[in-house]
């Protein structure tokens, strides 16, 4: 049987190896989106934005909210990650 699943599989091959790579670049960019230090690094920006007069206090207000809306978000996934 494996054999034959080889056989009849193996034109799906390169779909699968695409399927798998994209797989992988989502996992990282969730990671990399959800990382509580990148997103307090932001915040930190935002915060220094906004002290310099670069941004005005109602985007730095949105960009805040939308920080620490994905900060909140990173927490939970942690926690369901830990508690399944």
């Amino acid at each position: 049987m494996g054999l034959f699943s080889a056989i009849l599989g193996a034109p799906l091959a390169p779909l699968k190896g695409t399927v798998w790579v994209a797989e992988q670049v989502h996992s990282e960019a969730e990671k990399r989106y959800y990382d509580p230090s990148a997103i307090r690094r932001q915040l930190e920006e935002v915060s220094a934005a906004k002290d310099s007069g670069a941004i005005s206090d109602e985007e730095a207000d949105k960009l805040e909210r939308d920080l620490v809306a994905r900060l909140l978000e990173s927490t939970r996934r942690r926690k369901s990650k830990e508690n399944p």
